[in-house]
């Protein structure tokens, strides 16, 4: 009896151990289920940081891109659901990987802000590709108008070249220029004392893109220290937008054919020997200057 007793002991003994073994190894199990559980929750978890990051990163991608877009209502779409993503990232970090029913809320709603993004994106590219493409039609247009511009402003060169070759074309010439001083009787002479006038002759050129009609012929007589032989301060023309003295003047009528002028001088003053000149003006233009030389 006593050895069966001894028996059932060591049965239950074993039982018993096995009973606790099976709990120990249950509870292992269950730690082990459990322990990764959370370490799938926190990888979870961290994914899904990671891709609100790179959402919220995208939209400060296109931070540059929205100021070339030029459109208030888009721009401040952008911002407010980059602060909603921000905000959501930041909740995220803050919940705890145990509460999963709220990270699968934060889940969805990422889809939605993802579908968000892609529309935004959408717009913004093809806003930036009409952006593009009204930079190169204005970038033409420039180039055209500037091709435009340079072409005027090469006529109107050439059509100011063209009015200033007319213009030089038109100017009268004073050829063949000669200064006699003569006396009283009209006799050429050779002194100084016994001058009576200067007597400048000299021939108009045949011209018939000149204007005819009457015009007024002006001569100037300039000394040897450079003074003008004049009778009266008062007399002047215009020549290069200002009023000069003249020493004598006179008037033709002009046809455009060849003129043969002679202008007088009547010497009243005390005239020194030396070097003379004589200056021919028509229309605002010399025509014509001849140097020579009174003697004692």
């Amino acid at each position: 009896m006593k050895k069966n007793y001894t028996v059932w002991v060591i049965v239950g003994a074993l039982v018993v151990i096995l009973a606790g073994a099976g709990y120990y190894i249950y509870r292992q199990h269950t730690e082990m289920v459990e322990f990764k559980t959370q370490v799938e929750l926190e990888k979870e978890k961290d994914a899904l940081e990671k891709e609100y990051a790179d959402l919220a990163f995208q939209y400060d991608q296109y931070e540059g891109g929205k100021i070339l877009l030029n459109n208030d209502s888009l721009v401040e779409k952008l911002d407010a659901e980059k602060m909603k993503v921000q905000r959501l990232l930041e909740e995220l970090r803050t919940v705890k990987s145990t509460n999963s029913a709220r990270i699968n809320e934060l889940k969805r709603e990422l889809a939605t802000l993802r579908s968000v993004m892609r529309n935004y994106i959408i717009q913004i590219d093809s806003l930036n590709s009409l952006n593009q493409k009204l930079q190169k039609e204005n970038k033409t247009v420039t180039e055209k108008y500037q091709r435009v511009a340079q072409t005027a402003s090469q006529l109107q060169k050439d059509k100011e070249q063209l009015s200033h070759q007319v213009t030089l074309a038109s100017k009268l010439d004073a050829v063949g220029i000669s200064v006699t001083p003569i006396n009283s009787r009209g006799k050429v002479v050779s002194r100084i004392s016994k001058t009576d006038q200067l007597k400048v002759c000299f021939t108009i050129g045949k011209n018939i893109t000149a204007e005819v009609g009457e015009k007024y012929i002006y001569i100037r007589i300039v000394k040897p220290d450079g003074d003008v032989l004049v009778k009266d301060r008062s007399a002047v023309f215009h020549y290069e937008d200002k009023d000069i003295n003249y020493s004598s003047r006179k008037l033709i009528e002009y046809d455009g054919e060849e003129m043969n002028l002679c202008i007088f001088w009547q010497v009243e003053e005390f005239l020194y020997p030396g070097n003379y000149r004589v200056d021919i003006f028509a229309d605002n233009y010399m025509i014509g200057s001849k140097s020579f030389e009174l003697k004692k």
